[in-house]
């Protein structure tokens, strides 16, 4: 199952000296996209303060695509792809406003303890609505 987790447009200040919206913006996105992915999973944000638990990214492998301009609206759309007992991988598509792939990410995620800084299990309603979203493909 695939999740709509980020919307954008981009800005003169995002792009390059060709135009062109540059790689720290590609990035950005889709580290925003995942806060909102593991959210609709049910992560709640107040535990990275109540608990000191939250997601430590450890891998991203990146294929562009295609460039955005400025004044490109974008979306991200995200899934899970496997769950682990600690880790997470998931799967992200940026597209342009006309359908184009832009770029597409897979990334892997360990869920982590952040005072002992080291992975922990992911809480079990994480696991299992994630291990439920794994069944199907992007739209």
């Amino acid at each position: 199952m695939s999740f709509d987790t980020y919307r954008g447009v981009v800005y003169p200040a995002q792009t390059d000296a060709m135009g062109h919206m540059t790689v720290q913006y590609y990035v950005a996105a889709f580290d925003q996209a995942m806060w909102h992915l593991v959210a609709r999973l049910g992560y709640n944000p107040d535990w990275r303060n109540e608990l000191d638990e939250g997601w430590a990214d450890v891998r991203y492998e990146i294929d562009f695509r295609s460039e955005l301009k400025t004044g490109d609206l974008f979306s991200v759309v995200s899934k899970v792809v496997n769950v682990g007992k600690s880790s997470l991988k998931s799967s992200h598509q940026l597209v342009g406003q006309n359908g184009v792939v832009a770029a597409e990410l897979a990334m892997t995620s360990v869920y982590f303890h952040l005072k002992d800084r080291k992975s922990i299990p992911i809480p079990d309603v994480i696991r299992d609505e994630a291990l439920s979203a794994t069944s199907s493909e992007f739209k």
